[in-house]
This record gives structure tokens, C-alpha cells and sequence, in this order.
């Protein structure tokens, strides 16, 4: 007895292909997790998606054209659509990067929108343990490398902020260094030929652990802030 057309299961839709994508949505929202906790633009949701379409899109490529493969007649080439998915999802990592007052920020983001879709590629081409360990690879770096950077890596900083005075932007900035982690050493106003007419420019050392690119971006949010810069010259002097 046959079963009806419809309800026959063709090679490439088995249990097999089924704990494939479960794999990948699973190490997927992990990953996707751990960007959801730090509140970043792509979360759980995002990374699951990337995970599981990267995955099924991987399936499609093995076992999808069976159907018309003809020995020595017809030949695809499974890897065509894995290049075009390395190649694609840079739109969406892309999509995550952008400026702030001369700070680039999403770029680690957008790295792990990359990876997330490498370990659906490896899950949907049967390579479970490489996508396991791509994925504690991943908590690795995320977990284990910041600490280390924030102290080895970033002991001190040198700013110049451009303010205009009379609206407590001093002090502000000095709290929302000491919160960040830093700790001011040193404060002094500075001639800034190229400032506006009402504004003044401070040099502010800093030396603490915390993230720079975050404590840049809150520095320049502040009322009456009109810009802020790490000082180039003073860091090329020092290193």
C-alpha cells in the first residue's frame, strides 16, 4: 500500500533535517539572548530568525533539487547558495552600524549577526559540533575578552570636549566619566582657535576600565556639549 503523494517523505524532510533546524534555532536564540540581555537593536527574536533561515536555506541547497538531478546529466552545486547567504547577510549587518557624533558603534552586533548566520550554515549542512563551538566561541569572546580589554587594554584616555559654558555641562560630564567607571586626573580649559564664538574647549585625562565608545557617545548627549574627541596627538605621544 502507498501512501498518498502528499504525505510521502522526501529525502531532505526526515528527523534528521528537523533536529538540524532545532539545533540552530536553539544556539541561535542563545546567542541572541546574550544580545537581548545587554539591550542591544538586534536581540533573541533577530538572531533566531538569522539562525534558522541561514539553516533552512542550507537545506534547501542539499537536498532541494533532487527531484530534477540526473546522473551525469544534471549537476548543482550545493555550495552556490551558502556563498550568496555570507554575501547577503552583510545587508542586514549593515543595517546595525552607525555613526553618532563621529563614534561608530553596532559593529560587534553586526559580527554576531554574521556568526549566528555561520551556525545556521553549519547546522543545516550537518556539522552540529562546529556550530556548537562556534557558538561557545561566541560567549568566549563576548564574556571572557571584554574584561580582559577593559584591564589590560584601556587604563587611560585623553579628551577634548568643546562646551558652551553657563549650562553645567562640567560638571555633568565629570559625573558621567566617574559612572562609566573612569576617574579624572586631570582638567584643564584650552585656546580652540577653530571653537564658536561662545563655546570653550577642555582637555580632560581620564584612567579607568570602562567603554570608551559609550562613555563618548554619553559625553556628546549632554546639554551644552557641542563636541568631544579622544586628543590623537597626546595618545600618539604616549604609546
Amino acid at each position: 500500500m502507498h501512501l498518498p503523494h502528499w504525505l510521502e517523505v522526501e529525502p531532505g524532510q526526515t528527523a534528521l533535517q528537523i533536529g538540524e533546524l532545532v539545533l540552530a534555532l536553539v544556539l541561535s536564540s542563545m546567542i541572541g539572548l546574550e544580545r537581548e540581555l545587554r539591550m542591544k537593536s538586534a536581540g533573541l527574536r533577530t538572531h533566531a530568525l538569522v539562525g534558522v533561515s541561514a539553516a533552512l536555506i542550507m537545506l534547501v541547497s542539499k537536498y532541494g533539487f533532487t527531484d530534477i538531478l540526473a546522473k551525469y546529466v544534471i549537476v548543482l552545486d550545493p555550495s552556490r547558495v551558502a556563498a550568496q547567504i555570507v554575501s547577503g547577510i552583510g545587508f542586514i549587518g549593515g543595517g546595525l552600524i552607525f555613526v553618532q557624533r563621529d563614534i561608530v558603534r553596532g559593529l560587534t552586533t553586526a559580527a554576531i549577526i554574521w556568526l549566528t548566520a555561520a551556525v545556521g550554515m553549519a547546522c543545516g549542512a550537518g556539522l552540529p559540533l562546529l556550530a556548537i563551538f562556534v557558538t561557545a566561541a561566541h560567549f568566549l569572546v563576548v564574556y571572557g575578552y571584554t574584561p580582559f580589554t577593559h584591564r589590560f587594554l584601556a587604563a587611560h584616555a585623553d579628551l577634548l570636549v568643546c562646551y558652551v559654558p553657563g549650562k553645567g555641562a562640567v560638571q555633568e560630564i565629570i559625573q558621567t566619566c566617574t559612572g562609566y567607571g573612569f576617574s579624572v586626573h586631570d582638567l584643564e580649559l584650552r585656546r580652540d582657535a577653530g571653537a564658536q564664538a561662545d563655546a570653550q574647549t577642555i582637555r580632560i585625562v581620564l584612567q579607568g576600565r570602562g567603554l570608551m565608545t559609550s562613555l563618548l557617545a554619553s559625553v556628546g548627549d549632554i546639554k551644552g556639549v557641542v563636541s568631544v574627541q579622544l586628543n590623537r596627538d597626546r595618545q600618539s605621544a604616549g604609546d
